[in-house]
Parts: C-alpha cells; structure tokens; sequence
C-alpha cells in the first residue's frame, strides 16, 4: 500500500535551518508529482510547495519563497524540503502529499518548532 513517511523536523532557532524528507513506497514515484503543506495550531493546512513528477517544475507559497527549497530523487523515492532562514511563523507540522491513482495520500507529518 502507498505509505508517505516524513522525518527531519525539529527544534530550530530563527535564522536556522531544516531539512525535510519524505521517503515514499507502494506507488511508481517518479510518475507523479509530491507536494509539502503544512499544519500550524489553529489553522487549516496550507500548501506550501509543489514539484512535477520529474523535478522540472517547482511551485511556492508566498510565504515561503526564495527560504524554502523542494527536491527529489527519484532513485531514492524521496521528496526534500530545504528550510532556510527559518522564522518562529514555519511553526507547523509539515506533511507530504501525493494523489496518485484518484486517490489522496498524506504522510503522518513531522514536527516544526521555530523558537529561541
């Protein structure tokens, strides 16, 4: 079955950095492409970046562009989200999506903390 399994969150100061990845199986990743949101408390879940099936074509939410970064490997079956210049409002837990056959699928989601 699809499985979406996200890892590299943590505690960062603002300024900081993260990486995250997200390690897919069950589904031919290199035909469809991966998407990042995130989750703050008390908010709804909002995209924050897109990539094509074979990494040509990136998309960003406002708020994160020129800090965050999207990539992949598609030998690895892995999705990458490079934080950089981290600010205490990326506070979220941050999940990775696909939509591969009709059907929706999330990770569990790993955890970002941005605080001094």
């Amino acid at each position: 079955q699809v499985q979406l399994v996200e890892s590299g969150g943590g505690l960062a100061q603002p300024g900081g950095s993260l990486r995250l990845s997200c390690v897919a199986s069950g589904f031919l990743f290199s035909a469809y492409g991966m998407s990042w949101y995130r989750q703050a408390p008390g908010k709804e879940r909002e995209l924050v970046a897109t990539i094509s099936s074979v990494g040509r074509s990136t998309n960003y939410a406002d708020s994160v562009k020129g800090r965050f970064t999207i990539s992949r490997d598609n030998d690895k079956n892995t999705v990458y989200l490079q934080m950089i210049s981290l600010k205490p409002e990326d506070t979220a837990v941050y999940y990775c999506k696909v939509m591969a056959a009709g059907y929706t699928y999330w990770g569990q989601g790993t955890q970002v903390t941005v605080s001094s």
